[in-house]
Order: structure tokens, then sequence, then C-alpha cells
């Protein structure tokens, strides 16, 4: 098989790596790929904010197998476009991708369909903010409606703070171009849990759960970012947890989508809030998660490909995903001023070193070739990804290769997974 992967993070690099693995493939390709997918596929140009570039692309490729990486080509209709020219595409169409593409759309969806989630009122201006906020105890959380790369929540710790981030959503000041929505949502208390299924539809299978670390300083302080960080570990969720879950969020998304006329094909990313009330679903997700997806495809043991081609066709009930039982991490190498201005084109230096520690596999997110060797190209640079029988010593051969890894204004989160590192009692 050809398999061509569209997108250029570090999601990306790690599904490469893990498809490259199947004795089914022949060749893979990356559009546009980066530094480190360059080392292993062959990477190609495309815009992926054009779908007809992108159909371009595809139709001259001719692969067997198209995977979609980032939100955006899915908001764009991707899917849409290749499945009418007859690909075989893994990813959800345009209609589907709204439980992402719209946080109105996913609440309004999770309500209709008794779906566990935060309290929560749509408003489309600061005037309605501001009538609605005294439902509210602080903090509380402000939500752009539409994409925002990571940067469209925010944690307000009193209602004034609440009204000023709203106003500034409206006005653009914020994100940069003016939003028309957002959501006021009370904020939950708990423990994170990312809990990703893939599904074709109707059926659906989980992976193997991950936390996520989404603010840029270490005990979980400052901005929201994209993820600084995530580790998978079996004790993170229990069969019967597991199990309902299953039956309560993933089963009820899936039969919803399909009863709504749009059916939702791919990776259905279930962020959550593990509360005191139970698991509430604070976010979807419309693919698979960064850094999520570094970690958890470190555990992955059975073929990736037979996966994606069953929920591409409508055949996923004929497959299994097999996991190991040992524990992973990916540490993320950012570069220094992320997620605000940060300067890129900084020589990479020791990543042969960090590679060779037993265990290591770095995934590349914002790189690029330069005239002698790898060079910086995003707020996010690199994902450092550890497997091993317990998380203790994931970690420490995580950070062991981080350690040698070096370019100017480097920084990372030192605390990744530590929180959970009493339940594993090692």
């Amino acid at each position: 098989m050809k398999v061509l992967v569209i997108g250029g993070g570090g999601r990306e690099h790690a599904l490469v790596w893990a498809i490259r693995k199947s004795k089914r493939v022949s060749e893979v390709v990356s559009a546009p790929g980066n530094g480190g997918i360059a080392e292993i596929a062959r990477c190609v140009p495309v815009d992926v904010k054009d779908v007809d570039d992108m159909v371009r692309l595809v139709t001259a490729e001719k692969p067997d197998l198209t995977v979609i990486g980032p939100e955006l080509p899915l908001s764009l209709g991707i899917v849409d476009a290749l499945k009418e020219r007859g690909f075989v595409v893994f990813g959800p169409t345009r209609a589907a991708a709204m439980l992402e593409t719209s946080k109105v759309f996913a609440k309004e969806f999770m309500k209709r369909h008794n779906i566990p989630t935060a309290h929560y009122v749509v408003c489309a201006s600061a005037d309605e903010v501001a009538h609605h906020l005294h439902r509210f105890h602080a903090p509380l959380v402000v939500k752009a409606d539409g994409l925002a790369a990571g940067k469209g929540v925010l944690i307000c710790a009193s209602r004034e703070e609440a009204q000023r981030a709203a106003k500034e959503l409206f006005s653009g000041a914020l994100l940069g171009t003016p939003v028309s929505t957002v959501v006021l949502e009370e904020f939950l208390k708990g423990d994170e849990l990312s809990f990703l299924v893939m599904t074709d539809g109707k059926h659906a299978v989980p992976l193997v759960a991950a936390q996520d670390h989404k603010r840029i300083g270490e005990g979980d302080t400052g901005p929201n970012t994209g993820g600084m960080g995530a580790y998978s570990t079996d004790l993170l969720l229990d069969p019967a947890m597991r199990e309902w879950l299953m039956t309560h969020i993933a089963h009820p998304v899936v039969d919803g989508m399909a009863a709504e006329g749009t059916p939702f094909a791919g990776i259905l990313y279930c962020g959550l809030m593990m509360t005191a009330r139970g698991p509430m679903v604070l976010e979807f997700n419309a693919r698979f998660g960064d850094p999520e997806t570094q970690a958890v495809l470190r555990r992955l043991e059975s073929d990736i490909v037979d996966a994606l081609e069953a929920a591409s066709i409508g055949r996923l009930v004929e497959t299994e995903l097999v996991w190991s039982h040992d524990a992973s991490v990916c540490v993320i190498a950012a570069s220094g001023g992320y997620p605000g201005a940060y300067v890129v084109g900084k020589k990479i230096r020791g990543l042969r070193e960090a590679s060779s520690v037993p265990g290591v596999e770095i995934f590349h997110s914002g790189t690029q070739a330069g005239s002698d060797g790898v060079i910086t190209a995003g707020g996010r640079v690199l994902g450092v990804a550890a497997v091993a029988p317990v998380l203790r010593e994931a970690l420490h051969r995580a950070y062991q290769a981080m350690e040698m890894i070096e370019f100017e204004d480097l920084v990372y989160r030192r605390d990744i997974g530590h929180r959970a590192l009493g339940k594993e009692g090692k």
C-alpha cells in the first residue's frame, strides 16, 4: 500500500512512524511534513488551508489510503472532497467535524443526547455575557466558538475577568480575528483525561487513555497551549470506567451523529474532566490529539494501517487494536515565548544523541531541514517520547534525552506525568 499523511506536526510524525511499521505498506508520503518526517518518508509540499491544492496532490499521488492529521483541513471539508472522487480517506466529513470546529454545536449536541458536560450559556455579544454572568460562580470558563489552536479557552478567576476576556474575543484583540459567539461555562474540578476512540460511523473501539498537560508552566500555571506533554499508562483508566465511558459518551456520540445524518468516522477525541459528579466532557476533537498521539502510538502493538483502513471503509468491527501494558510519555520542547510570540530558525543540536537513549523516539513538531541541519520552525518544536515498563522509568528516559537536545531559548516542562507517580507505587 501507499499511504499519504496530510499535516506536518508531531502528531503526523508519530502517525508516519507507526504506519511505516506496517508490513502492508511500501511507501509513506507526508504533505507537507517536517524536518523529522523527511528522514523516514517522502515529503511533498501542499497548502493545508486549500482544499483544491490537497485534492490536486492526492489525485497526483493516488494513495491507497489518505490520513488527515490536523483539524483545519477537516474543517474545510477535505474528506468530503476526496470521498466524492472515490479515494479512501481516514477522517470525518466537514459536518461531522463540527463536534470540534464549533463549541456551540458540540454543547447543544451533548444536550440533545444527554451526554454529561458542564453547564453553559451561548452568548453572541459582550452584553449577553454581562447579562448571564450572575449564573456562574468564579472561576468560570470562556470559550471561543471556532478553532483557535488551543488558545480559545480561557479560565477566568472572576466574573470581571470573564467579561474582559469575552470582550477581547469579540473584538479580535485576543485571537487576532473577532469571534461571533462565545460559550460561558462552569469551571469543572478534577483530573483531565484524554479518551480517544476510533469509529467507522457505526462501531467504536477505544484507544488507551492519556493525560495531557495544556498549561505552559510547571504546576499547571500560565496560559493554555496546544499541549506541553502527555503520558499514558494502564493506571489512568480501569476497565469498568472505560466501559462506562464507551456506554455513556462514545457510543451516544457515534449513534447520535448517525441519527442526525452526519455519521462520524475517524478519531473521536473526548477531552474529559473526571469530577466528583462523574466524568464530564470538556471538549471533542475530530482527530488524533497532539501530543497524546506521540505517547499513545508508542503503546500500539497491532498494525495501525489495518485499523485506519477498516475505519475508513465501514469495517472496523473486523479489526482489533492490541496495546502494550508499558507506560509511555511525550515531553514537548518549545520555543521561548510560546504560546505567544517566538523566533524560529534556531539550529537544533543533539538529536542523534537523544535518539540513542533506550526506548526513546523523537517526533518533530515544528522543524524544517536547514542548510547545515534541522532548525526550529514553530512554537512546539519537538516531542521526546519514551516507553518503559513503568511510568517513572519512561519519564527518566524522556528527560535524559531532553537534556541532550539544544537550541536557543528551548523551554520544556519538567513535571509531565509527575502527579501520577504516587499512583504507580514505585
